[in-house]
């Protein structure tokens, strides 16, 4: 336990019950619980709202919030982003020279459009040396609609010259089961960060398990406040870790009021916001996909079509 989880003691109010209460939310630094609200850290930590503005103002203490720093120090931290290969140069190009760590890349589009591969493909990829365009770590997937397929991994590796048990022993699968477990699964991510070195955290789906459970204009404020919280575990995960995240993402089968038009992902605009990059998938002829780079905060808008065939993702 690092020096600053074992502050969280020291905070008014906080004794070890409600420190171990704290950490088991996900709140284990002091900018982690200085920047919450105090109505969310008394929901989740089961703690008194009173407590918890006093919790949090001790935290903004410790913590430097709101400190400034010049373009200069930010660029030399840029440094450290990792790029990863899709194994399509045209698709790499698109990305800026691939998908970036530190991000969260949504891929979204109809069934079939290929979002799966992608992921897949860079489940593999991720573990081949940077000098290749991997970032030589592990794999953690959460997979909500049973579509990882050990088989099209051993494909994809083969196709790389890759030992496939090599690779397959490297990537950590979990099947959710609902939203909630969902969730659970992309916190319990960090413990299995903390022995293995991961440099990829895949969910396939995203939205699926939130769409199916929450129904209705009445509990979309409820859905949307989850999803919310779910999307920036995601981002702290890429953060901390100097991790690529990649989510896929339904579009809405019908205009409607309530889903907006037929090529609008879902999740409206929690996940529009928090996602870094976001790539829209359709199909083309001939095992062909088109790829529009819709989202970024620095490239262009653009489109880039790739091949996907039995050796995976290519030009």
């Amino acid at each position: 336990m690092s020096d600053e989880e074992n502050g969280i003691e020291k905070l008014p109010g906080v004794g070890p019950a409600t420190a171990d209460k704290l950490r088991d939310a996900g709140y284990t630094t002091m900018m982690s619980i200085a920047v919450e609200s105090p109505k969310s850290l008394a929901e989740l930590c089961d703690i008194g709202e009173a407590v918890a503005i006093k919790v949090i103002a001790a935290a903004k203490k410790e913590a430097d919030v709101g400190g400034f720093e010049t373009g200069d120090v930010v660029l030399e931290r840029r440094q450290k982003i990792g790029k990863l290969t899709t194994c399509s140069k045209a698709l790499d190009s698109l990305m800026g020279g691939g998908f970036e760590s530190q991000a969260i890349t949504e891929l979204f589009g109809e069934f079939g459009s290929g979002k799966t591969q992608i992921a897949h493909q860079c489940a593999v990829s991720v573990q081949m040396k940077e000098k290749d365009g991997g970032l030589d770590g592990d794999v953690v997937m959460i997979d909500t609609e049973n579509t990882f397929r050990p088989e099209r991994i051993a494909q994809m590796a083969e196709a790389l010259d890759l030992n496939v048990k090599d690779i397959l022993s490297r990537i950590h699968v979990a099947r959710a089961y609902n939203s909630h477990h969902q969730m659970l699964l992309a916190e319990k991510a960090r413990d299995i960060a903390e022995d293995h070195d991961v440099k990829l955290l895949i969910v396939d789906s995203l939205t699926s398990h939130f769409r199916a459970e929450y129904v209705g204009r009445g509990t979309l404020a409820d859905r949307q406040q989850k999803l919310n919280k779910h999307m920036h575990d995601l981002l702290r995960f890429g953060d901390i870790n100097n991790a690529v995240v990649i989510v896929t993402n339904q579009v809405s089968a019908k205009p409607d009021a309530f889903f907006g038009d037929p090529t609008r992902p879902i999740g409206g605009h929690i996940v529009g916001h928090t996602a870094t990059f976001r790539l829209y998938l359709r199909k083309s002829k001939a095992g062909k996909r088109i790829v529009r780079l819709i989202d970024s905060p620095n490239l262009p808008e653009a489109e880039a079509v790739v091949l996907i065939d039995e050796k995976g993702v290519r030009d």
